[in-house]
């Protein structure tokens, strides 16, 4: 018997706008995933704070990585940003992440296959897709950065979301998808 894994994706809203949902879809149906849920959703504040549920070290994390970019493009993150408190940097980041998922719509879905966590986090690519190599997702249809986000103040536009391991799939799953809205089915 094959194990089954469910993984949780999501276009999220530069990828809806872009009109690459059925791109990104077909390469994991090409791939042999199953969809067993998907639906178009406007994400609100609430969901999104508990999908993007962050701590005080990821914050700081966040917020050092920013103000060492910052200086070592000779910025002054006081003047820019108006804080150089890593912390307070990292929430300001966080706020950016959940502005962007707001702007336009989403669309989350569930796949399922042997390894499905693994294999659609391969297909991804890395966070940033000025890392991802081509092949990826990321790679093959976007451009963006820590350095024009940065700038930008807002956050990397990556297209995609995709869950880390098999705890965080189930996690993401049971938060955007209720029972019923999750299908058993035959390819």
């Amino acid at each position: 018997m094959i194990f089954m894994e469910r993984t949780f994706l999501a276009v999220k809203p530069d990828g809806v706008k872009r009109g690459m949902v059925g791109e990104i879809l077909s390469r994991f149906e090409k791939l042999g995933l199953k969809i067993v849920g998907m639906k178009m959703v406007w994400v609100d504040e609430d969901l999104l704070r508990k999908h993007y549920d962050k701590d005080e070290a990821w914050f700081e994390k966040v917020g050092t990585r920013s103000l060492e970019f910052w200086k070592e493009n000779g910025k002054d993150p006081n003047e820019d940003l108006g804080t150089d408190d890593p912390i307070k940097l990292g929430k300001m980041i966080h706020q950016w992440l959940l502005d962007f998922m707001k702007s336009g719509p989403v669309v989350a879905m569930v796949l399922e296959g042997p390894g499905s966590v693994e294999i659609v986090k391969k297909h991804v690519g890395p966070t940033y897709p000025i890392d991802a190599p081509p092949g990826t997702i990321r790679g093959d249809y976007t451009y963006d950065s820590p350095t024009l986000s940065a700038f930008g103040r807002r956050a990397v536009y990556n297209l995609v979301h995709c869950s880390g391991v098999p705890i965080e799939a189930e996690f993401e799953i049971g938060l955007w998808f209720k029972e019923h809205e999750l299908f058993e089915y035959q390819k």
